[in-house]
């Protein structure tokens, strides 16, 4: 594989591991979705400025997305590179003829279907 892939897979494993650590830490809301519909203030009212770890989860939350689309392309890209096109090569074993295939004589006499007796 590619090494810049494989950074950057490292990168995305660590990020995901920081956003667990980040939203574990973060304080509950109390309610959870019940909240919302039970109380318009909380839903119209003013809203709380964003924290610290609100703001980390956000980043990192963006931070994963777009290394996972950089990475997307950095392994094709690779791959074009090398050499090492996988479907390419399956392509081309699919249309090779098979011939190891031993394929077996049928005798025709064994195939004599039995005459129906007639119903009394």
């Amino acid at each position: 594989m590619n090494v810049v892939f494989n950074i950057i897979v490292i990168l995305i494993v660590i990020a995901a591991i920081l956003l667990v650590a980040v939203v574990l830490l973060q304080n509950g809301k109390d309610g959870g979705l019940a909240t919302n519909f039970t109380s318009a203030n909380q839903t119209l009212g003013v809203r709380q400025t964003a924290t610290i770890l609100e703001k980390a989860t956000w980043y990192l939350v963006a931070f994963i997305l777009v290394l996972s689309i950089v990475s997307v392309f950095t392994l094709r890209s690779g791959k074009v590179a090398a050499g090492d096109d996988m479907g390419a090569e399956i392509l081309n074993e699919a249309a090779a003829p098979a011939e190891d295939i031993a394929v077996p004589q049928i005798d025709p006499s064994a195939l004599e279907i039995p005459a129906e007796t007639p119903a009394e």
